[in-house]
């Protein structure tokens, strides 16, 4: 179901190896190949909803210069939809071929999301020191989606544990570093299709166990703390990140 990057010897060559291609061969081409990714994303626990495709380099939702083109929801009530069900999937996919699909984080899974370049980095040194890393995926040309457990959703909200890392739809230009999908955010979820030819796709698969964010987070945020300081050309875009509240 993804390209099999997971195992220790010789991960970190072949994680480099594909990040700097072009998509793996396991990516879906096809319809099938596409509903048994999504139903393995759902099998795993992903919650599901439908979302925009590229139309040419536009969006197609009827929006006038949409600003984020084939990454959204098709719904207001997507967190209300996003489901497992297996059925329901299947007839989402298969009424609408082209349509991507999110998944709604915090009810079941967060996403840590951190620009490609310290994605790879953290990710083969995570691989290399043995600690266990969940499914992770790349979007685009700039940005790698790691999958975690949730940190939960209390009941009581003076139980809930602020964080200005947290990034829902409307502020992501604000987290250019990385960014906590939790409660009331979303991704895409491989395959999708984005504008300009560019597609997210799992480097490691949802058949891996959701890790606690927490064991990764730190070489998460070292990662990114030296791609800003490294002197690359992106250094001015991103900003170190945010202390937790």
């Amino acid at each position: 179901m993804s390209a099999e990057f997971g195992s220790r010897s010789g991960a970190q060559g072949r994680i480099s190896q594909w990040l700097r291609g072009r998509r793996p061969k396991e990516t879906a081409d096809d319809d099938g190949g596409r509903e048994a990714l999504l139903l393995a994303a759902a099998a795993a626990g992903l919650p599901l909803a439908q979302a925009a495709y590229p139309s040419g380099y536009r969006c197609s939702c009827d929006r006038v210069g949409c600003p984020t083109p084939a990454r959204h929801p098709v719904s207001f009530a997507w967190q209300t939809q996003s489901t497992t069900d297996r059925a329901q999937i299947e007839r989402w996919a298969r009424h609408q071929p082209q349509a991507n699909f999110i998944t709604a984080t915090g009810m079941v899974h967060d996403v840590l999301d951190v620009p490609l370049e310290a994605g790879r980095e953290a990710l083969e040194r995570l691989l290399a020191s043995g600690i266990d890393v969940g499914p992770v995926a790349r979007s685009g040309t700039d940005r790698m989606l790691f999958f975690t457990a949730t940190r939960g959703t209390p009941e009581v909200e003076d139980e809930w544990w602020p964080c200005e890392l947290d990034c829902h739809p409307e502020t992501m230009d604000e987290h250019p570093g990385l960014r906590w999908h939790c409660r009331g955010s979303y991704v895409l979820v491989p395959p999708a299709q984005l504008p300009g030819d560019l597609s997210v796709d799992w480097v490691r698969g949802p058949e891996h166990p959701l890790p606690d964010p927490l064991t990764i987070l730190e070489m998460l945020t070292d990662a990114c703390a030296r791609y800003v300081g490294d002197g690359s050309d992106h250094s001015d875009q991103l900003a170190a990140w945010p202390h937790r509240g």
